[in-house]
């Protein structure tokens, strides 16, 4: 008899097997789901992982009593220390006698006598007295003056004169121009007054000309279905439920060290290796050193220098500036402001010139402008007859034909019963559970039915 597994059952594409625990885990409790890599995964033989070589985090308290040397203690020698002689430096005593400031400058220099340096000043100059200078200069006495007569001028003279007289001829468009009176245009403009027609309003439109009424059947009432709920238990089992199996573990464990704080009777030693070791010394204060008194030389103080005893004065003048003094020019005499400008060229009396207008030709209308145009002219008034509206009434049409409801899909349609998918039950109607293989798949056996015998 051939086996059905949940997959092949399924008729709606919803349901598949639970997958349970693998050939890895069958025999272990554990649950694991089924993937690719463990079905593919060669067995090998049974090793054991490498064991970790990371310390264990454990505090591993030293119950002994700690001594207290250290290597400083053990290596370290002492030794006397010396103090070292401090030097006293000897009380200063001046020397008696003369001190001897002779120099070897002083002994190999040898002085000699020096006059003072002229002073190199330009020769003075005598001052000239003050008179009336006679002299003829050179450009005076080579230029002679020339008789140059005036020259004439070269512009023309203005002979053109406005005329006095009118001017009387006429143009082409004055000759040909007929003046006509001018008439004001009449307004095109139509009155904004609404005309009203007496005509009554045609409201047929070709939608109510053509429209046919059909009358409506009555539309049956599908009574409502009473909810019955069912006499069977709610099954709230769900995939997760099914497939989801808890691993059995211990809680993590903390790997913090405990807490064994050390509290002991025997009063705290303040001593230390640095007091035990040191030793204060004295030491004295650092001597200070007597400064001598100043005691001023006797006599007194020279204030010469070589330069004063050397400088012998000489009797000089300042020297005077070598720039003559610039003599001012002062004129009486009137200042001529002539030029051969101003006498070429005189002022001469002259007038703005008026605006030349041409005076008007046509004379001006003087009647009422007739503004009749062709288009007025030729324009024939007509009556306006408003447009018939094409609007149905909003009046519904009955009919007595019965309406006509059928459709292609109301003719086509077939109606089908709604089966319920057999693996959506927890054993399917009709199958019987037979086997459950080590991947999750879950086999059922069909039910034949007994043949009753004759």
């Amino acid at each position: 008899m051939r086996s059905w597994c949940l997959c092949q059952i399924c008729t709606c594409g919803r349901h598949h097997c639970p997958h349970g625990t693998t050939r890895i885990y069958e025999n272990s409790g554990v649950s694991c789901p089924t993937t690719e890599y463990l079905e593919k995964y060669p067995m090998h033989g049974n090793i054991l992982p490498p064991q970790s070589l990371k310390p264990k985090q454990e505090f591993r308290a030293c119950r002994e009593k700690m001594e207290g040397i250290t290597t400083f203690k053990s290596d370290y020698r002492p030794y006397e220390v010396v103090k070292q002689p401090c030097h006293v430096p000897e009380e200063y005593k001046p020397k008696q006698g003369k001190i001897d400031l002779g120099t070897t400058y002083k002994r190999d220099f040898k002085s000699y006598k020096v006059q003072p340096v002229a002073i190199v000043q330009p020769l003075e100059r005598k001052q000239v007295k003050k008179g009336k200078l006679d002299t003829v200069p050179t450009y005076k006495d080579d230029y002679r003056a020339w008789d140059i007569q005036k020259s004439e001028l070269y512009k023309p003279e203005q002979a053109y004169h406005p005329p006095t007289v009118k001017f009387g001829n006429a143009t082409t468009f004055q000759d040909d121009y007929v003046p006509q009176e001018i008439k004001p245009r009449q307004s095109c403009k139509p009155s904004p007054v609404p005309r009203r027609s007496t005509v009554p309003f045609n409201g047929d439109t070709s939608h109510r000309l053509d429209y046919v009424p059909h009358e409506l059947e009555f539309k049956l009432a599908r009574p409502r279905e009473v909810y019955k709920p069912t006499d069977r238990p709610f099954e709230d089992l769900t995939t997760h439920r099914c497939d989801f199996q808890g691993l059995a573990g211990d809680m993590a464990k903390i790997c913090k060290p405990p807490c064994t704080r050390v509290t002991p009777h025997a009063p705290f030693a303040g001593s230390t290796e640095s007091r035990e070791s040191f030793q204060a010394w004295e030491v004295p204060p650092p001597g200070a050193k007597k400064v001598a008194e100043y005691v001023p030389p006797p006599g007194s103080m020279q204030f010469s220098s070589t330069s004063h005893l050397d400088y012998v004065p000489h009797p000089a003048r300042r020297a005077a500036p070598i720039r003559p003094a610039a003599p001012r020019r002062s004129s009486r005499a009137p200042f001529q402001g002539r030029s051969t400008t101003k006498e070429d060229f005189p002022a001469w009396e002259s007038c703005r010139q008026g605006l030349i207008q041409p005076q008007p030709q046509i004379p001006g209308p003087s009647g009422k402008f007739d503004g009749l145009s062709t288009f007025r002219a030729h324009y024939v008034p007509h009556e306006l007859i408003p447009t018939a509206s094409c609007r149905p009434f909003t009046v519904a049409l009955q009919s007595a034909a019965p309406f006509d409801d059928v459709t292609t899909y109301s003719t086509e349609y077939t109606p089908k019963k709604q089966e319920v998918c057999p693996a959506s039950y927890p054993s399917p109607p009709g199958y019987v559970f037979e086997t459950a293989n080590p991947q999750g798949h879950r086999f059922f056996r069909k039910m034949v039915p007994a043949l009753k015998a004759f």
